[in-house]
């Protein structure tokens, strides 16, 4: 299948979705539609201050208000630790760091009383000084968001310890060595996900303490494991967590974490013994979850006289928010194509991740990339422009290409990069529109992209694994720990299957969602789920055909 000429049954036809039926119906199942027997309702109080110290919490009243089944604060439940470095808290006590951090909550009978019960908590904070840019927190005599690292020890400045540094050749021997040198700063806004489905769960508990998870996420191995963790912080080690994954509406990240929302619902359901749903509207998914990175870039490209890099110099600075999520390594895939995107031998860069009191951040579509490709990119035109080259022609002279290892060390077999380039210009009748507008603000430009689409080795295991079930009808079952978020996962896998296996789509079925009954997905992100998973599709149907 990976021969270019084959002609193909299924793959490049038009093919219908097979969740799309469901969807169009209104049968589908998203998180807002289901119930569980006994269900109690959540809601969360979240902090009035950016930056305060808590002073006292008044739960009486939300406990007398009838219908109300359980509230809790960061005083009455067990710590547990959440984020990337763990520097979060699921409750929070003594101090607040963002509007968003989670102070108390309730269990209720229905939403509204639930809702009720919040407003009836009373907070005493001690407000304190805050710092709301990258360059305020770095100031010698900034407030400290964290006065102690996760180990407990003082902290001195507001710098995420997460370093991220990246050097290849010699970058200021390059520079002297330039005939054309081009400098730019950029900078990039927080972007909110937005998802049309907002986020939500339900958490409940069997009769073995078991926990059981109804959550929007993309990774539910890797959430099944944070799961696992809180357990142990809640006093039931060796108890362990079943997730399962409703419809889901849209993700582009934020389902790349588990969320504070997700442990209180655990909290909850533990306490009351019952399950408990919590759901986002829409103003508190657009206040409480995570947005994409601001990031202010600084660049310096050099090319010589016939137009060749030689060197690129970024230094790249992001406002984290108040904790760390996975947000914290976008500079890793920021990396990739800041290194390797057109050939240039001499490179260096470095991220510098800084604290603030702003809302903490974390990853969305492209992880990082489009901040570093707008600015590298943006940069290209400006040194196209220092050395008098047409913008298309500098990049077809620096163009990446196949049989290559890059500085990063990333070997390129395959490159159609040039082809591309020419077949865009083409396109855009470049020779004759570039630059004839601008005197109304008008114009052609282009860009390219460097990004990992599988096997990127984020975790232990990049793996995707398939169970592929076949019956003595020619039906095909095909067991996935992939996500399908409105992305068509489970169109490609199906697809692919029928391909590989010499069946038609409408007998293939694709079942995922449940860590009981599915094999080890790492997470569908970084472009890896149709990649992977047909891929192990393929190799399975491969071996039942041969039986």
């Amino acid at each position: 299948m990976s021969d270019s000429a084959t002609t193909y049954r299924f793959i490049g036809t038009e093919t219908p979705r097979p969740d799309a039926p469901e969807k169009a119906a209104g049968r589908a199942q998203y998180i807002h539609d289901m119930v569980r027997p006994g269900m109690l309702y959540g809601k969360i109080k979240f902090s009035e201050h950016a930056h305060a110290r808590i002073k006292h919490i008044d739960t009486s009243k939300a406990e007398k208000l009838p219908g109300v089944r359980a509230v809790i604060t960061g005083y009455n439940t067990p710590e547990i630790r959440i984020g990337f470095i763990k520097d979060n808290f699921a409750l929070k006590r003594d101090k607040v760091r963002q509007f968003r951090d989670e102070v108390a909550a309730v269990a209720a009978l229905d939403p509204d009383i639930a809702e009720e019960a919040v407003d009836l908590i009373r907070v005493e904070y001690e407000p304190l000084s805050g710092v709301f840019t990258p360059e305020e927190a770095m100031r010698e005599d900034a407030p400290l968001v964290h006065e102690h690292d996760v180990r407990g020890r003082p902290k001195k400045d507001n710098r995420v310890p997460v370093p991220w540094k990246f050097a290849a050749g010699d970058v200021e021997r390059a520079k002297d060595g330039a005939a054309y040198v081009a400098e730019g700063y950029f900078e990039t806004p927080l972007v909110q996900q937005s998802c049309l489905g907002t986020a939500g769960c339900i958490a409940e508990f069997d009769l073995k303490s078991n926990l059981i998870i109804h959550t929007k996420t993309q990774i539910p191995f890797l959430a099944q494991n944070d799961f696992n963790s809180a357990l142990v912080a809640m006093g039931l080690k060796g108890k362990n967590t079943r997730v399962i994954v409703p419809t889901l509406g849209g993700a582009f990240g934020t389902g790349l974490d588990t969320h504070g929302y997700e442990y209180i619902a655990i909290l909850l359901a533990y306490k009351t013994g019952r399950p408990v749903k919590i759901l986002l509207n829409r103003e508190e998914e657009f206040s409480f979850l995570s947005p994409r990175q601001p990031t202010k870039t600084r660049i310096v490209q050099g090319c010589d006289r016939e137009g060749r890099l030689i060197f690129r110099d970024v230094r790249m600075v992001l406002d984290n928010g108040a904790y760390c999520s996975w947000g914290a390594t976008t500079p890793s895939v920021m990396m990739l194509p800041l290194s390797s995107l057109y050939r240039v031998e001499n490179v260096f860069y470095e991220a510098k991740l800084v604290y603030t009191n702003n809302t903490y951040c974390q990853a969305m579509r492209g992880y990082g990339n489009p901040q570093a490709t707008w600015a590298l990119e943006s940069n290209m035109d400006q040194l196209a422009e220092a050395a008098s080259m047409d913008p298309f022609e500098f990049r077809l002279i620096n163009r990446n290409r196949p049989d290559e290892i890059t500085p990063m060390g990333l070997n390129v077999t395959t490159c159609g990069l040039e082809d591309c380039l020419k077949t865009v210009a083409e396109g855009l009748d470049w020779k004759e529109k570039r630059g004839t507008g601008r005197g109304k603000a008008r114009g052609v430009g282009m860009a390219s992209l460097f990004h990992v689409g599988g096997s990127g080795r984020v975790y232990r295991s990049d793996g995707t694994g398939v169970i592929m079930k076949l019956d003595d009808f020619g039906n095909v079952s095909v067991i996935t720990g992939g996500v399908e978020m409105g992305q068509g996962f489970n169109s490609a896998l199906t697809v692919a299957t029928a391909e590989a296996l010499g069946v038609t789509p409408e007998k293939v079925t694709v079942v995922s969602g449940d860590t009981a009954t599915c094999p080890w997905d790492v997470g569908t992100h970084a472009s890896r789920g149709a990649f992977t998973s047909c891929n192990a599709g393929i190799l399975a149907a491969k071996k039942a055909r041969d039986k």
